[in-house]
Formats: C-alpha cells, structure tokens, sequence
C-alpha cells in the first residue's frame, strides 16, 4: 500500500508509526490538492465543511448476529429476504459491521446475499456498513433485480479523531445490485461511499439516485486512500478524489471528477479523454479480452445456481443494461459446498468426480493441493474465503485445461516456505524460471480466469513462499489480482515473511485486466511468455531492505517491480506505476521500475514512478526517465510510451 504524508507534508512518519489502530498513519503519497491533476469534482458533490468527527460507528456486536433465512452456504452466510422487517435487517448487518471495521487481520468472514427485490424505503433506508473479509452481493440475474434503498458504503477508518484514511481498507467486495442513494443526514447523505483501497473490487454495481465517491470526505483528513477495480458497472457521477490509482473496466459512468497519478479506464463508456500525464488518464476504447466474475442466483423457487458469464472480445460497456448477460447457469447440486473444516482429500475427491466447487465463508488450512484438473471448472469462493498453506504446501493449482474460473479467493503463505501459493498449468523447473510449453489444451476463446484472486505473505501470521502466482499455461485471464507481502500486520520483517517474486507469466497470450503487486524482495513481476497484455499495473518496491548490499544483483541496484525477460518479442502494456519507500535503510537505490527488452513488439504506454518518502528510485523504465527521490515527494517521474 503507498504511504501518506503527514498533512502538512513535512516528511513521513517513522515506520513503526504507520498504520496501526491508534497511531498517526505514515502512509501515501503526497498528493498536490485534493484533486491534483485532473481539475475538481462537480460542486454539489463535495461539501464544502468536512466534518471533523470519526465515520459512523456501527453499534456494539452481539457474539453471534442473528441469523437471516436459512442456506446451504454455512452460519456466516445470511441470506435476506425482501419481506424481512428492515429493522431486522439493519440489526444483522450493523452487528456483523461493528464486528468487522477494524478486524484487518481477524480470521471471520462474511457473505450478505440479498434475494431479489427492493429493501429499504425513502422513509426508512437501509445502511450496510461494509467492513474487512465482509462480500455484499444480490441473487438476481441482474443487477437491477435487487434494489436497496439507502447505502453501501466503506468510511474511512479514524485511526485518531482527525486522521482518518481508507489505505488499509482491503478485503471486501460489492456486486450484483442496485443501490438507490437515499438517507443518512449531512455529508453522509451526498454520495454512496466506497473508500476502499486493494482487493475491494465493486462489479455488477448499478448506482442511481445519487453520487459514488471513491473517497470518504466526511471525516478529518488526510483521507487517503490507494487504488481499487469497477468492472460491469454503471455510476453517474464518480468521485474520485485523493484515490492514486483506480482501474475502472467495461462499464458506464457519468463523469469522473479527477485523477491523481495513474487512473485506467477500458471499454468504458462516459470515460475521460485518454490524456496521460496531464491529467493522468490511460483510457482504452476496448478491453481486448474480457469474463466477468461467476456469480451465485436464486429463483422464485428458492433453487440457487452459478450463472458463469462468457468470454467477450473486444468489449465495452457492462454486459447487462442492453438485454441478459450472455453465459451459462451451472445448478447448485452441480457444486460441492466446501466448509472450514473440510478436508483436501474430501475436496478433491468431489472434484474428481466432476463436482464444481464453492468454499463458504472461513479459513481453510490446506495440507496440499486442491486440484482442479477438469476444463470448465468453477471454483467460486464466498465472503473472503481463505486458504491457507500448511507444511508448505500449493494450496491451489489449476492442469492446463480450458474454462476454468476460480474467484474471490484469498490465499495465505504458511510458516513453511511454499514454491507457489497458486499454480496454472504444469510446474516449470526451476519454479518459473524459464518460457512454458505446457499449453496445448488451452482455447484462446475460453480463458481460464482468475477473478479477484488475492495473496498475502505476512499480515494475518508469518508467511513465507518463494512465489504468489506462477502462470504456467497459456490463455490465461487474470481479472483483477493483488500480490501482497506484507508490509505492516503480523509477522513481517525482511527475514520472516519472505517472498522471491509476487507473479510469474511462463505461458502465451495472456492477459492481466488490473494487476496489483506489492512488496516482494526481487522482481516482482517475471513475464516470460510472449503476447502478453497487462491493462494497469500498480507497485510499491519492498520497504523494508535492509541494505544495497541486501537489495541488488548483477550490478544492477535493487529490482524492478516489472521484469519482461529478455527473450520476449511482443509485450504490451498500459497504465503502470512502480513507486519506492525505502524506509529502513533511505540511502537505498533501484535503477529502474520497470525492465524490457527494447525490440519492435514490445510497448508500454502510461509509465510513472514516485517517491513516497524514503529511497530513490533512478528511472522509470531502463535507462529512461528522471529519477525520483526525497527532493520531489510525490511528484512522479512520467514516461508516457517507451517501444
């Protein structure tokens, strides 16, 4: 996560100063205004007297919240029902909310599935508070099936009465709704806030009645916040605000009131002119291979399936406001419902017989591999799911087959060092050290895809693995992913939560719609197939070397946050930014941010680096572009195309 200066921007904070419940923050970058680079957001969007109080609390939890209609899904599932009293409602999600806002590293997870129809009213709305390892969702075919009249929203966290911040705010997602802006009082009632940082993806998101902002400008500053994903959504107006890097995919919006270092728009219609670096804009008519999420459905009947959208080419817009979203619906009895508790053998004893698989809401400790050996496979987790490598096992790898889906889920590195924390296609010696050739079952029609697929290495314990994510097979979709070695939390220090490399691509053609890759202490990206795509990129070096001598090789100082091998002919890339805090050691160099080879077929477009407060960082990709350092905070060096 990028770190934030003090609001006077005098320098950061010492680094055990970040972060922490009941600490000033030391955190991200500086930003110049509120809405740097990119002129103001509409008038009546911001307030012009930010409240200086703490974001609304939800009320004290009770031990076990009360339980909503009954569901195959296990007791962290609630399912709600539209002819619930609203006060039932609200007194279930405020309970799970108080639980959950400043659980950062807790082991509870939760889903909150709404049926279709419409919950709250203009009289009396309904306010979900969404806090850590906490998915909201509808049951409806489309979005515009359920209804909630009131609020969905992420506050800032006020660490202190006047420093409140959303960069931690990380796992939780929203989807497949509609939520009519209605209710609250004062600054509350001016948007739907979605102040989330990484893995907070929003998707199938319908937002009418009012204004989505990005930032929570209701509570005292800074109110930073880092980066997050939209996909299949429509918004009328978008507030950006102090958010450093945002992706947004095939979907409609009504404006976007700003940009600060490196916002992304693909197959976006309502999109800002393409405008990078001033202000820093990278929008794609297109998105060139696109598969949204597989999402859970209910019936009148109560019978519930998987509906799995199909692949798009060359997509723009969401997949529902013109007619039904095109895809398949895989019945539930198709599925094996997996429990905490559960064991692998059990697991993969179902998929073997054909079985699909949902992992309900929980932690998982995984002794070795789940397989998914059979194209077409859905693995779809629900609230956060996590698994967690035990004895340093792979907890999860996918054969080279076509089709499979594996979403929203959370994998953790183990005290043993693991080799990979997730595997597609078959091993390559040397744990991704050479191209693939391992492909020859792929369809470059029918992707396999990762959907909100997140890792951590440290944070909620010690973890250690030598690699987050190797891509083996080729036609690969990675659909929004972010590789986290942790850099605050439990167990973190340069020799406790090791991690060589945060994602490894040996395979062909494939294709990275929001890759977010963090810490990692030598290259944290390794792209050696070829024809590889990667529509925005977001990286912080690791903080915490302790040393040059620790933190370089072959010469070179420190490592890039992204490796495109030698042997590479076509790469391209749009919207990446490499950005350094060095806070250890501050004498720390990197040479460059970004690697390639310079040959024809290999472009990039949309480059920057940044100082956050500590280290430099000598160019932004080989020997091009202006160094960052502690002279300019902040201020990023820009490379606008390279190749």
């Amino acid at each position: 996560m990028p770190l934030a200066l003090r609001p006077d921007s005098s320098g950061p904070l010492p680094a055990d100063r970040r972060r922490h419940p009941g600490t000033v923050a030391a955190a991200t970058a500086l930003l110049v205004g509120l809405f740097a680079a990119g002129g103001t957001a509409p008038a009546h969007a911001v307030p012009s007297a930010p409240s200086t109080a703490p974001a609304q609390q939800a009320p004290a939890a009770p031990e076990t919240p009360p339980q909503a209609v009954q569901n195959p899904f296990g007791p962290n599932t609630y399912v709600f029902d539209p002819s619930m009293p609203v006060a039932q409602i609200q007194a279930t999600v405020d309970a799970i909310a108080a639980q959950q806002v400043d659980d950062e590293m807790g082991s509870k997870r939760y889903s909150l599935l709404f049926k279709p129809g419409t919950y709250g009213t203009p009289e009396e709305p309904l306010i979900v508070q969404v806090g850590y390892s906490t998915e909201v969702a509808g049951l409806g075919a489309a979005p515009t099936d359920v209804t909630i009249n009131g609020h969905v929203d992420v506050y800032n966290r006020c660490l202190t009465a006047d420093n409140c911040i959303a960069l931690n705010n990380f796992w939780r997602s929203l989807s497949n709704l509609t939520i009519n802006v209605t209710g609250l009082e004062g600054c509350r009632s001016s948007a739907n806030f979605w102040a989330a940082s990484q893995a907070s993806p929003m998707r199938r998101v319908n937002i009418t009645g009012g204004n989505l902002s990005l930032m929570d400008y209701c509570t005292a500053g800074p109110q930073y916040a880092s980066g997050g994903f939209i996909a299949d959504s429509k918004t009328g107006a978008v507030i950006n605000g102090s958010q450093q890097q945002y992706l947004v995919r095939d979907s409609s919006i009504g404006s976007w009131s700003n940009g600060v270092w490196n916002q992304v728009f693909s197959g976006v219609n309502g999109a800002p002119a393409d405008s990078f670096p001033n202000p820093p804009y990278t929008t794609l008519d297109s998105t060139p291979i696109s598969r949204e999420k597989p999402y859970l459905t209910v019936d009148p009947a109560g019978e519930y399936s998987v509906f799995v959208p199909a692949v798009r080419q060359d997509s723009a817009g969401t997949t529902w406001e013109n007619g039904p979203t095109e895809g398949r619906s895989i019945p539930l009895a198709d599925f094996y419902i997996a429990k905490p508790g559960d064991s692998v053998q059990a697991i993969n004893s179902q998929l073997a017989r054909g079985k699909n698989l949902i992992l309900t809401p929980g932690v998982y400790d995984i002794d070795h591999s789940i397989e998914v050996k059979r194209a077409g496979t859905v693995v779809l987790g629900l609230g956060m799911a996590t698994l967690t490598a035990v004895n340093g096992s792979v907890p999860l790898t996918v054969a080279d087959v076509p089709g499979v889906d594996i979403a929203v889920v959370t994998v953790d590195a183990g005290e043993v060092n693991s080799p990979a924390l997730m595997r597609i296609g078959k091993a390559i010696p040397g744990a991704g050290g050479d191209p693939a050739n391992s492909a020859v079952r792929s369809d470059p029609a029918n992707p396999t895809t990762l959907h909100d697929v997140f890792f951590r290495i440290g944070g909620p314990h010690v973890g250690k693995a030598s690699v987050s994510l190797e891509v083996n097979s080729d036609n690969v979709l990675l659909d929004h992913i972010w590789a986290w070695r942790a850099d605050h939390g439990n167990g973190v220090g340069w020799t406790t939560n090791t991690g060589r490399n945060g994602v490894i691509i040996n395979g062909d053609n494939v294709t990275a719609t929001g890759l977010f890759v963090e810490h990692y202490q030598e290259y944290n990206v390794i792209w050696n197939g070829e024809n590889g795509k990667t529509i925005f990129f977001q990286n912080e070096l690791p903080y915490d070397a302790p040393n040059q001598a620790a933190w370089q090789h072959d010469g070179v100082l420190g490592w890039a946050g992204y490796k495109i091998a030698n042997t590479v002919k076509t790469h391209e890339l749009w919207g990446g930014g490499s950005y350094v805090y060095n806070n250890v050691d501050p004498t720390i160099h990197a040479t460059r941010g970004f690697e390639v080879p310079v040959t024809p077929g290999v472009k990039l477009h949309s480059l920057l680096t940044v100082n956050l407060g500590a280290g430099t960082l000598d160019h932004v990709v080989n020997d091009t572009g202006a160094p960052v350092s502690t002279d300019a905070v902040g201020v990023p060096s820009y490379v606008a195309d390279f190749g």
